[in-house]
């Protein structure tokens, strides 16, 4: 029960705080767990990055359950899971009642001005460390290299982890052609199909469950889906689901309580939690499956090739986010400076809780918007 409370209140804090996206969530991550609590070793960490990157889902609170298990297990995974989503949801969910019965979302742009500067110096200290890891010899490096080359093109992230990961592995049978090499089964998942049932609770529920299990890549690609299932079909407007987007950049935690507030405005407070159950649901059975394979993959030398190029490229594309969010968030002065003030803690006082960070550059962003 001790670890589970513990766990309860680590995932709690970081679904309060985690802004930035995944990129920042698995940064966070990186420095309660590993560096902090020591609950993981940091190459274990990586290969649960990589691992999770291979699956639908959202990356980030996948992670909490991958470091929930450990801790603690299957309750560890669920409790994990619980208390880094639950946060946003309610948040989300308050922010779905004010749209719902005032048409309009609460001003709280001067408080997030300064959060994302500061979150990209914890996104760089993780990518660092993480980085020496996974940096085991210089074809990685270069394979490394080109993945952040290929994700800044614009070429799909987790197209550009499993083409690291094959070509990290054709590497290693070059390597060893001599040798017996022993064929690979992939993992399938299957697509849930669409079932027209009459009751709304029920629809809600089964697209938001098709959603979760098919969905890869960023959680931005979730847009792209609801406006096939819901604004194609009638369900849902336009403008809705832009609101949606905007709720979903407000909000800590993971991007996909978006769910949350569109479940709302399609069904109330019963839509917005069966849709977040169902967006979620496929992750929690997802890592459950997962998590215990991960070892056991390592111990075979041509699966282990396979994983330390994905861990390469997963740190690849976290560098990618970093440059691509340098450039949309360090527009002036201003926010330069609580990049700048946010490394040197990052670096130099390398006790502070990222928490602490993040919330420093809240207050920050604050004062110097009244500048």
């Amino acid at each position: 029960m001790h670890k589970l409370l513990e766990i309860a209140g680590v995932f709690s804090k970081l679904g309060i705080i985690s802004f930035g996206g995944p990129a920042a969530h698995i940064a966070m991550m990186e420095d309660e767990i590993v560096r902090k609590r020591k609950w993981i070793t940091e190459d274990h960490f990586l290969d649960l990055i990589g691992a999770t990157n291979l699956i639908p889902g959202p990356n980030s609170t996948e992670m909490t359950m991958h470091c929930g298990h450990e801790r603690a297990g299957w309750p560890g995974l669920i409790v994990a899971g619980v208390s880094f989503i639950f946060p946003a949801v309610l948040i989300t969910m308050i922010f779905a009642w004010m749209y719902k019965n005032y048409g309009e979302l609460p001003q709280v742009e001067a408080w997030i001005y300064g959060i994302k500067p500061a979150v990209i110096a914890v996104i760089l200290s993780a990518a660092y460390k993480l980085g020496k890891r996974a940096l085991k010899n210089v074809e990685l490096a270069i394979l490394g290299a080109l993945t952040v080359g290929a994700c800044l093109m614009g070429f799909n992230e987790i197209a550009a982890l499993f083409a690291c990961g094959f070509i990290g592995l054709l590497i290693y049978l070059v390597r060893n052609s001599n040798k017996y090499l022993s064929s690979v089964v992939p993992l399938f998942f299957l697509q849930a199909t669409q079932v027209d049932l009459s009751t709304n609770g029920v629809k809600i529920f089964l697209t938001f469950l098709k959603v979760g299990s098919i969905l890869y890549g960023s959680g931005y690609v979730l847009f792209a889906f609801l406006d096939v299932e819901l604004v194609a079909t009638g369900l849902l407007s336009r403008l809705e689901l832009i609101d949606a987007v905007a709720v979903g950049q407000l909000t800590p935690g993971p991007v996909l309580t978006t769910s949350t507030f569109i479940g709302w405005q399609l069904g109330g407070f019963s839509g917005a939690v069966l849709a977040t159950l169902g967006i979620f649901l496929p992750s929690f059975v997802f890592v459950a499956i997962l998590n215990p394979l991960v070892p056991k993959l390592r111990k075979y030398p041509i699966i282990s090739a396979f994983l330390d190029a994905v861990n390469v490229a997963a740190v690849a594309v976290i560098i990618a986010v970093l440059i691509e969010m340098s450039m949309d968030t360090l527009v002036d002065w201003k926010t330069a400076l609580i990049a700048v003030l946010s490394l040197v803690v990052v670096f130099y006082f390398k006790k502070v809780n990222s928490a602490f960070i993040v919330l420093g550059g809240a207050i920050l962003g604050y004062l110097l918007t009244l500048v």
